[in-house]
Parts: structure tokens; C-alpha cells; sequence
């Protein structure tokens, strides 16, 4: 039969719990009476103080409909250009792996923020022993056995008075965003290594093209020129000046085709499988579009690079561990509470009179750790301020790499426009100089000229080509990929 609890022992076990809840009450108000200018610890991040301009050095007028898109690849109008970022996209291991770094600051950005609640644990216990049989007059009684059972719950919570958590706790989250932010970043360089090698591998078959054509061509000129030898109003020299063009443009086959396959490989790595499996098709750089695009304020492109956005990210993380940091210095109070049953037989283990608990309220200030809590608090704050010289650094380099690529799509669109006034003219001259030296009345001098100079300017032309799409692709990684299409603010009604 059990008994229940008197009603006066009850009352004696609650004013205990209350005097230690008010002991702890009183240990905190006394704490935040001494320390009030210590309470609010959690600090805002610094100001950058950035001198941002208002307009770009070589921009031009800027229109709301050319800001870049985010599928901002499909400008360039090619089919398989677009199909490889996709694949990229999907299976790229670098961009794989940096979604893995952010999940795992997700989980420790959990395990942190679990400070802020308590921890409830279960016990659960059986203890038997035994005494000795023997006693002191040498006699022997069997000794004494005993059971005793006990089952209980434990509970333990840190009043995060200073906050030293929760600044804790928003530095994890600060870190998981900056992660997330770095693994747009390294999208953004793998969509931007896909295009820059899918150019090269079309400027390679271009030139290869080019290189074909002007062998055909150099090998027409070397049999006149040999035909006239025969017929006596040519010399060996001539022949061998002729056969040193065609073998300089032989000569430049191999490198190009190593360039191809060099950059047809790299393209393999990006969607993330073996050369063997992954067929290239290509064309020319004359199929290709070139899209338009303008970079907007430099003010709009501290929320579209996804550097400065994880840079900034960053530095508020270093900003909530410097406020953790500093709370290390107040008292720390901790509430311990436990409560379950106890008996020695265990059909009565979960009656009332088998019940029994604990409360504790505690407080630990610290008085001297050798200057272990002062040099965390320094290195906090140190690398608080090295973040937010980087940041700043980030920023400047930004808006340099905008004008670097706008200020390279201007010069190269001039240079290929040039260039191919060159070619035109070139190829006029030599056409008039293969033409005479069929007729005869050609200085062999003057053919190998032309040739020369048509065969290194229309090489030339393709890689003006080339730069200038690069150019193109370095602006929008420099602009940080594709925005978000903007909202039209709705006419109110009259």
C-alpha cells in the first residue's frame, strides 16, 4: 500500500523550488545593475564607408531592358553552348561540393543554436549490491543484498543574459548565407570557364579552317612559281622561299589542333565526365550572336555579385562573434533541475512517496584565466576588421572589373571592325599579285608579301573575334552573372 505525499511536505519541497528561483532571479538583476553598459553586446556591422560612383568610366546610356538575363548564356544564340551549361549546371563537381559546404553549415548553425534552448536528458537505473557475510567475531550471516531502482529526468538551461549565444548562434547563420553565396560564385565561374572554352574550341576550328585554306592557297602559288621556274623566267630561291611560307603555315596545324583538344577536354571536366564520352560539335565564331548588354549603377552591383554579397556576409559573422566574444567576460548562470523516482522495489518504483527533485541555480564570473578571454575578444575583433577590409577591397575590385571588361568590349569591337578592313584589303592584294603571277608579270617578292600578310591577318581576325566575345563573357561575370528581371512599379489609377 503506498502514501501519498503529505500536503505540508509539498508545500516544503515548492518553497524550496520558489527561494531558488528567486535566489537566481536575484543574481541576475543584481548582475544587469553592475554590468549596464555591458548588456547589449551585440554590435552593427561596420560601416564600409565605400566611395561608390554614380555612373561607370566607360559605360555607355544605360537601358532597363539590358540588364543581363539570367539565363544570360542564350544571348550568344548557340544551341550547344546552351545545352553544356545546363549539363554544368546539373553535374559540375565544384559546384556539387560547395552545396555540400553549406549544408554542413547548416547543421552547424543547428548544433550552435542549440545553446539557446535547454537540454532535457532521461536516466534510467538499476543498482544492486551486497554486503559482506562476514562480521567481526569471524561469524558468518550471509551479508545483505539490496535492489534499489531509480528512473529520472534531467534538464539544464543557460540563461543567455549577455548573449553571448545568440551573437553565437547568428554568426553560424551569417556563415551558412556566406557559404551559399559562395557557391553561387563558383557557379558563376564554371558557367563562365564553359563559355570561354566552347569559344576557344570554335576560334581552334576557325583558324583551323583558315590555316586549310591557306595551305591550299600558299601550295597554288608554289606550283606557278615552280611552273615558271620550268619555263625559265623563275629560280630555285623563288621555289624556296614559296616552300618556306607553305611550311610555316603546316607548322602552326599542330598547335591549334592541341589548343581543340586541349579545350574540347576542358569542357569534358566542367559537365563532369570523361573525354571519351562527350562530343563536341562546334562551328564558327561568325555563327554566333553577341549580345548587348549594359551594367546598370554601380550602386545595383553590390546586391548582384555573389563575392561581395558572401564578403558581406562574412563580416557579420565576424561582427556576432566579436558580441560573443565580449559577453565571455560577464557571468555565465545556469539552471540544473532534476526530478524522478527512487525505490527499492520496483512494482511501487512510479508511486508518489518513490518521487523526488532537484533545482539548482548557479553563477560562474570569471577572474582570471591568464588573459585567454581578453586575446579571444582581441582576435575577434582583429579579424572583424580584417574581414571588412577585404570587403571593401572586394567592392573596389568589382567596380574595376566592370570597367576593365566594358572598357576591353570597346577597344576589341574597334580593333575587329579594323581587322577586318584588314583581311578585306589583303585578300584583294593577294588575288591581284596570284593573278599576275600567272599572267608573269608578278615580282615574286611582291607575292610572297601578300600572301604573308593575308594569311597572318585573317589568323588575326579570329582571335579579334575571340577577344571580343571574351570580353563579353568577362562582363557579366564581372556584373555577377544574370539579375533578377526588375518590377515595374503599378500606375496608380487616376
Amino acid at each position: 500500500m503506498t502514501r501519498p505525499i503529505p500536503i505540508a511536505a509539498v508545500g516544503r519541497l515548492n518553497a524550496a523550488a520558489s527561494r531558488t528561483i528567486r535566489a537566481t532571479r536575484s543574481l541576475a538583476t543584481l548582475c544587469l545593475a553592475t554590468n549596464l553598459a555591458g548588456c547589449v553586446l551585440t554590435q552593427d556591422v561596420p560601416d564600409p564607408a565605400l566611395d561608390i560612383p554614380g555612373a561607370y568610366k566607360a559605360a555607355g546610356a544605360i537601358t532597363p531592358n539590358g540588364q543581363p538575363r539570367l539565363d544570360w548564356w542564350r544571348g550568344f544564340g548557340s544551341p550547344e553552348l546552351t545545352s553544356l551549361m545546363e549539363e554544368a549546371q546539373r553535374v559540375n563537381l565544384d559546384i556539387a561540393a560547395a552545396v555540400a559546404r553549406f549544408v554542413q553549415a547548416d547543421a552547424l548553425a543547428r548544433q550552435t543554436g542549440a545553446a539557446l534552448l535547454p537540454s532535457l536528458s532521461g536516466n534510467g537505473q538499476e543498482t544492486y549490491s551486497r554486503t559482506s557475510g562476514a562480521s567481526a567475531s569471524g561469524l558468518t550471516n550471509g551479508g545483505r543484498e539490496t535492489v534499489n531502482y531509480s528512473a529520472s529526468l534531467s534538464a539544464s538551461y543557460q540563461l543567455d543574459f549577455w548573449g553571448q549565444n545568440r551573437d553565437a548562434l547568428q554568426a553560424a547563420e551569417e556563415t551558412a548565407t556566406a557559404d551559399r553565396f559562395d557557391r553561387d560564385v563558383v557557379a558563376l565561374t564554371t558557367l563562365t570557364s564553359v563559355a570561354n572554352a566552347y569559344f576557344q574550341v570554335l576560334a581552334s576550328q576557325d583558324r583551323l579552317r583558315t590555316a586549310a585554306r591557306n595551305i591550299a592557297s600558299a601550295t597554288r602559288v608554289l606550283d606557278a612559281i615552280k611552273a615558271r621556274k620550268n619555263a625559265g623566267t623563275g629560280t630555285d630561291l623563288d621555289v624556296a622561299q614559296q616552300e618556306s611560307v607553305l611550311g610555316n603555315q603546316k607548322a602552326q596545324v599542330p598547335p591549334l589542333r592541341q589548343t581543340l583538344d586541349q579545350n574540347i577536354n576542358a569542357l569534358a571536366l566542367l559537365v563532369s565526365r570523361p573525354r571519351e564520352s562527350i562530343r563536341v560539335i562546334g562551328g564558327s565564331l561568325d555563327q554566333i550572336s553577341s549580345p548587348r548588354v549594359t551594367p546598370g549603377l554601380p550602386s545595383e552591383l553590390l546586391t548582384q555579385r555573389p563575392d561581395i554579397r558572401r564578403q558581406e556576409a562574412q563580416l557579420a559573422s565576424a561582427t556576432a562573434n566579436v558580441g560573443s566574444a565580449r559577453a565571455q567576460f560577464f557571468p555565465s548562470i545556469q539552471l540544473t533541475g532534476q526530478g524522478g523516482y527512487q525505490s527499492s522495489a520496483l512494482v511501487s518504483l512510479f508511486q508518489p512517496h518513490a518521487a523526488f527533485f532537484s533545482l539548482v541555480g548557479g553563477l560562474t564570473q570569471p577572474i582570471f584565466d591568464g588573459g585567454k578571454i581578453l586575446g579571444n575578444f582581441e582576435n575577434a575583433k582583429a579579424r572583424q576588421d580584417e574581414l571588412l577590409q577585404t570587403y571593401r577591397k572586394t567592392v573596389v575590385s568589382a567596380f574595376t572589373d566592370v570597367d576593365n571588361a566594358l572598357y576591353s568590349i570597346k577597344q576589341t569591337t574597334i580593333k575587329l571592325r579594323l581587322q577586318r578592313e584588314v583581311v578585306a584589303s589583303s585578300r584583294r592584294a593577294f588575288e591581284l599579285s596570284e593573278q599576275q603571277l600567272r599572267a608573269g608579270t608578278a615580282d615574286i617578292v611582291t607575292v610572297l608579301n601578300t600572301q604573308t600578310t593575308l594569311f597572318q591577318a585573317e589568323d588575326a581576325l579570329w582571335q579579334a573575334q575571340l577577344a571580343r566575345l571574351l570580353a563579353i563573357v568577362s562582363l557579366y561575370q564581372a556584373l555577377g552573372g544574370g539579375w533578377e528581371p526588375r518590377m515595374e512599379r503599378p500606375v496608380d489609377a487616376l
